[in-house]
């Protein structure tokens, strides 16, 4: 269910100069970054590109929901970490994407740690602004 704009907290705002070949920043300047198309596409592979910045925010986003699930049920997931694996790739439309999240979450036994990262799926902010659109895999 999308969010209504009097709702919203905070919004970000970053800029893309040249696309996939040029430069990103934030209007605060906290992120200015030289983006570069891979070498696996045909890039220099020199700067940052999208799929990077988008894996990071997605893991970041994903961590602070396996928080909230785990804080919720009780389950201490401190030292867990989640790392997402973004593929950019031919499809009939042009390009998509696909995303592989994966939890490692000590101390905690494998089915538990499943539980723990589906709900975080569904409560993940970028887990549903994807959901339908692109192929998420939890590991």
């Amino acid at each position: 269910m999308p969010i209504q704009q009097s709702e919203v907290l905070y919004t970000a705002v970053a800029t893309a100069e040249n696309g996939r070949d040029g430069r990103v920043a934030t209007d605060d300047g906290r992120l200015d970054l030289v983006v570069n198309p891979p070498k696996e596409m045909g890039g220099s592979g020199a700067g940052t590109n999208p799929e990077q910045l988008f894996a990071a925010g997605y893991s970041a986003c994903f961590q602070g929901a396996l928080a909230v699930v785990a804080r919720q049920e009780g389950v201490d997931v401190s030292g867990s970490t989640v790392t997402a694996k973004v593929g950019i790739g031919k499809n009939a439309d042009g390009f998509g994407i696909t995303v592989e999240i994966s939890a490692s979450i000590p101390g905690l036994g494998a089915e538990d740690a499943r539980r723990l990262t589906e709900k975080a799926h569904q409560v993940c902010p970028y887990s549903k602004a994807t959901r339908g659109d692109i192929t998420v895999t939890l590991a």
